[in-house]
């Protein structure tokens, strides 16, 4: 296959908190603020960024605005949550002076000791997050919520003795909440669980494409890595998630080559370069066959 020119450029800032170098060896780490505490330095603007290991969760309490959610924008409106999982291109426009809440980001360490089973609750958030904004349709759950987020920021702000437990179990109760109702949006009633089981082979799988989807897209190769045959990975992925492994695959590629054609400037030619394709038309039609439209055509309408 032929490599990726050496001038590639990232696609999006990589940032620890928004505006910081990342952090890579972070752990153990929950970080609360207001959304006006950050927003109001840049404009109420966050420009589409990405983390590499921190999930974030958002309370819209006042105003809205707009979401950039990989290369689609998403309208939201309090009151509401927001879901985003660690790598998931995003930003902010919030109406100013209007837009208040919290985000809470916590490593994904922090999210794998949530559920009652060690890293469940990491895989069910992702999941729920698929579909990031969360309404919040009664007064009473929002004020609940609220309380739970105004706790945990001022355990975070005083440090006292024990603050360390208490952010984690302030933490929990709010991932319990939120994922509740995204749940029940989904299902149609808010009693759905949140933490419970989540397939562990599709997770393994979905860091293992992390780390390769630019080289390698073969079932088998994944398969191997997990010690399983390609047959036994798909049934596994097909039963979770109603999709085969190799439609995970694909998406993943289909996702780095949109994020490519919304936010940089980067010859088609060499996004296909990047993401391994042996020719400018093997991508171009890679990428009609995944999404019905060309990369040209991709670019010019700004994603969708």
């Amino acid at each position: 296959m032929t490599p990726a020119p050496a001038s590639t450029a990232p696609v999006l800032p990589l940032f620890h908190l928004y505006g910081d170098p990342p952090e890579d060896q972070a752990f153990d780490f929950i970080h609360v603020e207001t959304i006006s505490s950050r927003s109001t330095r840049h404009a109420w603007t966050i420009r589409a960024h990405r983390h590499r290991n921190l999930f974030q969760i958002l309370l819209i309490a006042t105003g809205g605005g707009e979401m950039s959610h990989e290369a689609a924008t998403r309208p939201f409106a309090a009151p509401c949550a927001i879901l985003v999982p660690a790598t998931i291109a995003h930003g902010f426009r919030f109406r100013p002076g209007e837009t208040e809440g919290f985000v809470v980001t916590f490593t994904e360490d922090v999210a794998q000791g949530l559920g009652e089973r060690t890293g469940e609750a990491l895989g069910r958030l992702r999941a729920l997050a698929a579909d990031p904004i969360v309404p919040i349709a009664g007064a009473a759950e929002a004020a609940r919520l609220a309380a739970l987020f105004r706790d945990l920021n001022e355990e975070h702000f005083l440090a006292r003795e024990g603050y360390r437990l208490a952010l984690r179990a302030y933490l929990a109760l709010i991932a319990i909440g939120v994922g509740r109702l995204a749940a029940g949006r989904a299902r149609g009633h808010s009693a759905a669980p949140l933490l419970g089981s989540a397939e562990p082979v599709v997770e393994a799988l979905r860091r293992l494409v992390e780390d390769h989807f630019r080289t390698e897209r073969q079932l088998a190769f994944y398969a191997e890595k997990l010690a399983m045959t390609a047959d036994r990975l798909n049934d596994h992925v097909k039963r979770a998630t109603g999709v085969t492994a190799g439609h995970l695959v694909r998406q993943r590629v289909v996702t780095e080559a949109k994020r490519q054609l919304v936010f940089t400037m980067q010859p088609i030619h060499e996004i296909g370069w990047d993401l391994s394709f042996s020719d400018p038309s093997h991508f171009t039609r890679f990428f009609r066959k995944q999404t019905g439209t060309t990369p040209q055509a991709f670019r010019e309408q700004g994603g969708g």
